[in-house]
């Protein structure tokens, strides 16, 4: 069923998301600065990709800089992503097989706004991540 799904999430929405998160991530790149912003562009376009079967955590050495980063992308690209993830959402909530579609854009939302200091793992081994 996770294949499934996320074949018709890829096709309906998942590429779309993960340009989208690819081009902040570019964006990112460009000041030496916010090259840690990049990389977790590239990492959650990687889950936006392929999202069923796994899920986020967090991490248990994230400290004050995950915080003052999470504050700074939330400023630069975190509210647009978490806009995109909730409009998305909405329309594939419209028909019942899209309903478990915009399910998983709404859980995606909070790693849009937050994601440093998150990792994304597998759902089959979130309690050998729980600390």
């Amino acid at each position: 069923m996770r294949v499934i799904l996320n074949v018709i999430w890829l096709l309906l929405c998942g590429i779309w998301l993960a340009i989208i998160y690819a081009l902040a991530g570019l964006l990112a790149f460009i000041l030496i600065i916010t090259i840690p912003f990049g990389i977790a562009a590239f990492r959650i376009a990687n889950y936006v990709l392929w999202p069923f079967g796994r899920t986020t955590v967090s991490k248990p050495t994230a400290g004050v800089g995950s915080l003052i980063g999470n504050i700074i992308w939330i400023i630069l690209f975190g509210w647009e992503l978490a806009l995109a993830h909730l409009l998305t959402g909405i329309a594939l909530c419209v028909t019942i097989i899209g309903i478990p579609l915009g399910l998983a854009n709404f859980k995606l939302i909070p790693i849009s706004l937050l994601p440093l200091g998150v990792d994304i793992v597998p759902s089959d081994r979130v309690s050998t991540y729980a600390f």
